[in-house]
């Protein structure tokens, strides 16, 4: 409870008895020897002079004014005193908190102030605290104390009081009050209680573009990208046509994570026509979004037009030029980077590493892995371990690879292991790939791609019954793998599609484009690769299982709904099969299609029978 909170806690706001005050107090004024005209007039001058301050210097020559005559008494100017002290940018807490415990009988306004204040200064838990002792002094609340108190517990992800104020809010009878609902659908979206979010939102009878903008950053917090764009929809349908920064740019983050261009491109010309200047961190999302749903060219476009760059612009331009398989020019953009005298951190090395294992880069990705500790400082984490293990394992290093993570400073993690394991099924190296799966299996991983990478190996040569004792294992531990799924956007909507799965849009006419294009690929000489179906079946079946994937599913059904030589984007959830990688090389061929792909790991572009990727992934 908060009141317990108060007795155990240091509390900012000390009884009055034990006060040291920081200034002097000078007694008021006998009213009866001063004209009331006149003492008007100073109080006026005096609120006039707080009204032009513009540092604490300025402040305090007002502040001694109003001591001077008197006026402090006055709960009118006091309570100036503490707004000013408290909310200006140029003001002082702890000023304002000397201030605040001369008031004798404070009131709710002055309450309400210091909260703000404590917000504004990201004093969040004194804030709570002032509450507290607002209610212990008996001091009643209104409508104007809540925000900014459930905007400090959304910072602290303070759960358990939040509900506690949303309880006060209740008997209070605020809880219809726009202000407050938009504050508590952000607080329990920060806390991750989406469905405590959204009943709020629903009972709203009033919606403002706050309300509409709270609960598509409650979804955001929740990773709930598709109901965001749903959301958002649904907000421009009730005529909300100017929707606020902060909504558009979890749009953006939306479009990044669902690899929906189309409206990550709606939402850019939105901010375009209602934000007259984009700031970094917009910028910075906007070339995220580019690089994420395969347009990376618009991504680094746009970051060569930014004006004014930094670490974290440079970051997000490096990791998508790596995504992409463009390694040398991370890289170049790196020593851009180094030449305008920016300091790389940890962050960016990460993008830098990755950059290397995309391409196959080993001596540069070693150069750059001494060059962080040498010449800039940067302790290696396991991150960067991680980044040189995947390095090394995907340029065939397997041993090297294998003594890194055995000489590493810290204990490995699943990711680590995980890598090692991926570069064995790649290379087919069962001795090692046993070893990192043992440390996997451990750990209690319940990672159910583990077992899988493992079942795979074993499937490859021909240990049956290994692979029926993995997925026994993956059973009795009650693990199941995520179905695997293909999303495409077609006329700026988002389609999924998982393997194996009839129950789709047209689904006989997808049924005759896969046999369309199955009739097409023999010409080209495609022969599936049935040893990614790890069953121990017919080659009939394992064929038959292959062109139900949703790789292929997504490709078909783009094919039949967008123009022809139009480009086709796929996002998948799960890594692409090398069937997959074949198949999807040949559709670029023969129907003359771009075609991209973005993966668990990357992204590949698919042109002319080739793939970006050159094979290496």
């Amino acid at each position: 409870m908060i009141r317990r909170q108060v007795q155990h806690t240091n509390v900012l706001i000390t009884p009055r008895d034990h006060l040291q005050p920081t200034h002097v107090l000078i007694p008021p004024r006998n009213h009866q020897q001063i004209p009331e005209f006149n003492l008007q007039l100073k109080e006026q001058e005096c609120l006039s002079s707080l009204k032009r301050c513009k540092n604490m210097e300025e402040f305090k020559q007002a502040h001694a004014q109003i001591l001077k005559w008197g006026l402090f008494w006055n709960s009118f100017c006091a309570s100036n005193l503490v707004a000013t002290c408290a909310l200006s940018v140029w003001g002082s807490m702890a000023y304002a908190c000397s201030i605040f415990c001369q008031i004798c009988e404070p009131g709710t306004f002055q309450f309400n102030t210091m909260m703000r204040g404590h917000v504004k200064d990201m004093n969040y838990e004194e804030a709570v605290l002032v509450y507290a002792d607002m209610l212990e002094r008996g001091i009643e609340p209104d409508n104007f104390t809540f925000p900014a108190l459930l905007k400090a517990g959304a910072l602290l992800r303070a759960l358990d009081e939040g509900m506690q104020i949303h309880g006060q809010i209740l008997k209070l009878g605020l809880h219809d009050d726009l202000y407050v609902q938009n504050s508590l659908i952000n607080l329990y979206g920060k806390c991750k209680k989406i469905e405590l979010s959204c009943a709020v939102f629903e009972t709203m009878d009033q919606k403002s573009v706050s309300s509409w903008s709270a609960i598509i950053a409650a979804n955001a917090s929740s990773g709930l990208w598709s109901k965001c764009l749903m959301l958002f929809g649904d907000m421009n349908s009730e005529g909300f046509g100017e929707p606020e920064e902060s909504i558009l740019v979890n749009v953006v983050c939306a479009c990044a994570h669902l690899g929906a261009l189309q409206l990550g491109k709606c939402a850019h010309g939105s901010l375009l026509r209602n934000i007259s200047s984009l700031n970094v961190i917009v910028q910075t999302s906007l070339i995220n979004m580019y690089a994420k749903c395969g347009a990376i060219q618009e991504a680094v476009s746009l970051f060569k037009k930014m004006p004014d760059k930094n670490q974290l612009s440079y970051s997000a331009a490096i990791s998508g030029l790596a995504m992409h398989g463009q390694g040398r020019e991370a890289l170049k953009l790196f020593s851009d980077m180094l030449r305008e005298g920016l300091e790389p951190d940890a962050v960016i090395y990460v993008g830098v590493l990755s950059a290397c294992s995309h391409c196959g880069l080993v001596d540069e990705g070693l150069q750059f892995f001494e060059q962080m500790k040498s010449e800039y400082g940067v302790e290696p984490t396991i991150q960067h371990y991680g980044c040189m293990v995947d390095l090394l394992g995907r340029a065939g290093l397997l041993i090297e690879a294998y003594d890194l993570i055995k000489n590493m400073p810290m204990k490995p993690n699943d990711v680590v292991w995980r890598s090692l394991l991926s570069a064995c099924k790649v290379h087919q190296n069962l001795e090692i790939g046993e070893i990192a799966a043992n440390e996997l299996l451990q750990s209690n991983s319940k990672n159910p791609g583990d077992y899988l990478l493992l079942s795979y190996m074993y499937a490859r040569t021909g240990r049956w019954e290994d692979v029926s004792q993995v997925r026994t294992e993956l059973a009795d531990k009650g693990i199941s793998q995520a179905p695997g799924f293909s999303s495409v956007e077609v006329q700026r909507k988002i389609y999924r599609f998982f393997s194996q799965d009839v129950k789709w849009p047209h689904h006989d006419g997808i049924s005759d484009m896969i046999h369309q294009m199955e009739w097409q690929l023999k010409f080209e000489g495609y022969v599936p690769d049935t040893s990614q179906v790890l069953l121990n079946v017919q080659e009939e079946e394992k064929r038959q299982r292959l062109r139900g994937h949703s790789q292929k599913l997504a490709i078909a059904f783009a094919l039949l709904n967008t123009s022809r030589g139009s480009p086709i984007r796929v996002t998948r959830n799960l890594r692409m099969c090398s069937d997959c990688h074949t198949y999807t090389k040949y559709i670029s061929l023969i129907y003359e299609r771009e075609i991209t792909v973005r993966d668990r790991n990357r992204f590949h572009h698919f042109r002319d029978g080739t793939c970006s990727c050159n094979d290496f992934w």
